[in-house]
């Protein structure tokens, strides 16, 4: 029987927020050892489900320059590895996914317990006002239309990210 996983983000969270203001308060701060806190600081961790392999690697490396984690899935039945694993910030759902779409599994997310507060965003080519509005209805907290604009993209990923903290 394999342990239950613990949840330290508290205490990472804790532990730095004193270390940068004791920092703070030095007349001169350590460049050597400013990097290294910025290296130890925890990534918010974002999912991106999306089956185009083209679309899902952009998107990944979109956030991984910000400093990012980003787990894909290309499809909802590559969710259980990547759930399992980590705790998740933020999901980037397509709707055009095979066997279950996007809408479907948005629900079933928001259905769940320990899923249902993480942000949802479509980014999605259906980009009709139904569309839109349908996104919505399955849970979503914004709709970004493909082609999407970088800027846009991250802002409003960074938005989401910080009013959930």
């Amino acid at each position: 029987m394999s342990k239950p996983k613990i949840n330290t983000r508290d205490l990472v969270t804790r532990i730095e927020k004193i270390t940068k203001e004791r920092m703070t308060k030095e007349s001169v701060v350590d460049l050597g050892s400013f990097r290294e806190l910025k290296k130890k600081e925890t990534p918010r961790t974002i999912l991106v489900i999306e089956d185009d392999e083209t679309m899902r690697n952009a998107i990944k490396r979109i956030f991984e320059a910000d400093g990012m984690q980003v787990k894909t899935a290309a499809d909802g039945t590559q969710l259980s590895v990547v759930l399992d694993d980590n705790p998740i910030d933020l999901i980037i759902l397509d709707i055009g996914l095979p066997w279950i779409n996007g809408l479907e599994l948005a629900k079933l997310l928001k259905e769940h317990e320990d899923l249902k507060h993480i942000p949802l965003i479509f980014v999605s080519g259906k980009t009709s006002e139904f569309d839109v509005k349908r996104g919505f209805e399955a849970g979503a907290d914004d709709y970004i239309k493909k082609p999407f604009d970088i800027d846009k993209i991250k802002k409003t990923v960074h938005t989401l990210l910080k009013l959930n903290k």
